[in-house]
C-alpha cells in the first residue's frame, strides 16, 4: 500500500457511494491515511435520470458522514465527458463495437479527474477498480485484481503508466465477499446496494433507444443481411443495431443458429452465417497502449483478452507497418474477435498494454 514511501499520506478516493469505492475509503482510512471523498457529478453524461435512480453524489456524500472524512463535488467538463458518449454514438455508427468504460478511465477518470486530485495537494488518487499495482524493482506494474469474478484490470490498460506511483486501488488485493462483509460490519449504508450491470449514462440499459435519441432515426438506414455464400436472406434495421456474435433479434431464419460474423457499413450489408463463420485467426488493432509491452524488439508472446468477459488466450503480437496498427495471431483460432472493442495483452496477471481491435482474419 506504499504508506512508507511518501511523506504525503493525503488521499483522495473517487466515490459513487457504492461499496466498492466506500470499501475503499474505509480501508485508507484503517490504513493510516488522511482520506477524502471525491465525486464527479454525471451531468456531463446524463440528461435526465441517474442509474437506478441513484444520485452518486448524495450516496457518497452520505458514506463521507458515516466515515467522518471531508467529501468533495469535482466539475469535470461536461465537454470531455460527451466525448464518451460521442465517441460510443459514433463507433456504433460505424457497425463497431465500443467500451465506453475504458474511454472514461482513460480520459476522465485517470485523466482529467486525476488532475484535479493533483492539484488538490493530496499525494494518492484511490478508486474501487479490483486491480493492482505493485512496486517491482523500482518499476510499477499494473496487475490483476486477487478476485477472478471481478478483476477489472482489462478496463485500466489506458492508464499513463507515469501515474501509477500515485494511484491506489485499495480493494484490489480482496474478493467481493470480504468486501460486502466489510461494509456491513461497519454499517455503510451502501452494504446491500445492488450493482449496477449498466453504462453510467444508459441507466435504463437499453442502448438501442439511446442511440436512436442521439443520433436521430434517420442515422439507422435499413440494410440487407447476406449469408456466407453472398446470398440476401432478409433485411436489418440499421448496422448500429448489430454486433459481431449476435444471434438473437435478427428477424431471419435461415434453417440454423445464424450468427452475425461481420458488419460491412460501406455495404451498409450485415453478414450471418453458421456459428463456425465467427472464427479468427487473428487480428489488427489500432491505438496501442503500452504498460511495459515492447514491440520494437520483435513479436511478443503474450496472453490476451479480446473483451472484458472473454478467457485470456495465448497469442502473439507484433508492430504493423500499416499506419502504426498492431498484429495478433492467436495459437488457436477464437470466435466473435468484435471491431472497436479493446484487446488487452498479459504476461501472467501483468497488464502489458492493450489497443482497439481494428479487424480480424
Amino acid at each position: 500500500m506504499r504508506l512508507k514511501n511518501s511523506p504525503n499520506k493525503k488521499v483522495m478516493v473517487a466515490m459513487s457511494g457504492g461499496v466498492d469505492s466506500s470499501v475503499s475509503a474505509l480501508v485508507l482510512i484503517e490504513k493510516g491515511f488522511q482520506v477524502e471523498g471525491v465525486t464527479m457529478p454525471l451531468s456531463g453524461f446524463m440528461e435526465g435520470r441517474h442509474p437506478g435512480g441513484v444520485d452518486p453524489v448524495e450516496e457518497a456524500r452520505r458514506v463521507c458522514q458515516v466515515l467522518g472524512i471531508p467529501h468533495h463535488e469535482i466539475q469535470i467538463d461536461p465537454y470531455a465527458q460527451r466525448c464518451v458518449v460521442d465517441y460510443f454514438v459514433q463507433e456504433y455508427l460505424k457497425g463497431r463495437t465500443p467500451n465506453p468504460c475504458i474511454q472514461c478511465n482513460m480520459l476522465i477518470k485517470f485523466k482529467e479527474l486525476f488532475k484535479k486530485v493533483r492539484e488538490s495537494g493530496a499525494g494518492f488518487f484511490a478508486t474501487g477498480h479490483y486491480a493492482r499495482i505493485e512496486d517491482v524493482r523500482g518499476e510499477y506494474q499494473l496487475k490483476k485484481g486477487t478476485d477472478p469474478e471481478k478483476d477489472q484490470s482489462y478496463f485500466l490498460y489506458g492508464i499513463d503508466p507515469g501515474i501509477l506511483p500515485e494511484v491506489l486501488f485499495p480493494v484490489g488485493g480482496m474478493v467481493k465477499q470480504q468486501v460486502r462483509q466489510l461494509a456491513l460490519s461497519k454499517g455503510l449504508p451502501c452494504a446491500d446496494r445492488k450493482e449496477s450491470q449498466d453504462i453510467c449514462f444508459i441507466p435504463e440499459g437499453d442502448y438501442k433507444d439511446f442511440l436512436k435519441q442521439k443520433a436521430g432515426a434517420g442515422a439507422f438506414v435499413p440494410g440487407i443481411f447476406k449469408d456466407h455464400t453472398g446470398k440476401t436472406v432478409g433485411e436489418h434495421q440499421g448496422i448500429g443495431y448489430y454486433t459481431i456474435g449476435q444471434r438473437e433479434r435478427l428477424g431471419i431464419a435461415l434453417g440454423y443458429p445464424a450468427h452475425v460474423y461481420r458488419i460491412s457499413p460501406d455495404e451498409n450489408t450485415i453478414y450471418v452465417g453458421p456459428r463456425e463463420c465467427l472464427l479468427s485467426k487473428g487480428f489488427t488493432a489500432r491505438n496501442f497502449k503500452s504498460l511495459g509491452m515492447n514491440l520494437q524488439a520483435g513479436a511478443v508472446n503474450v496472453s490476451v483478452k479480446i473483451r472484458y468477459n472473454a478467457p485470456d488466450v495465448p497469442a502473439k503480437a507484433s508492430s504493423s507497418t500499416e499506419q502504426g496498427e498492431i498484429r495478433v495471431d492467436f495459437a488457436r483460432p477464437q470466435e466473435s474477435v468484435t471491431p472497436g472493442q479493446s484487446a488487452v495483452f498479459f504476461d501472467g496477471d501483468r497488464v502489458l498494454g492493450g489497443a482497439v481491435i481494428e479487424a480480424s482474419f
